[in-house]
């Protein structure tokens, strides 16, 4: 069994996690905190060592947010571009 602090940093890693999810969601400026997020969960999970985690749904859901926030900023780019490809008329 870890000590309470352990247990203290895994609740605030998974926390950390969520908020960079959340900030993912931010176009384009999100895709720096999406992979923050990503990174943190599989560092969660892996310091986690099959323990439990009182804050799991915070880190599926800050890896879901961050995945949402990646595809979210593709589909802009890929707008902007259609925009620009139908405006110069490229096509």
């Amino acid at each position: 069994m870890h000590a309470p602090t352990d247990r203290i940093l895994l609740i605030e890693r998974s926390l950390r996690c969520f908020v960079f999810g959340l900030l993912s969601l931010v176009p384009l400026v999100g895709l720096g905190p999406a992979v923050l997020a990503i990174r943190m969960h599989f560092k969660t999970r892996a310091g986690n060592a099959g323990e439990w985690n009182p804050a799991q749904r915070y880190v599926r859901a800050g890896y879901g947010l961050a995945w949402l926030g990646i595809l979210l900023s593709l589909g802009i780019i890929a707008l902007f571009v259609v925009f620009l490809m139908q405006r110069y008329d490229y096509v």
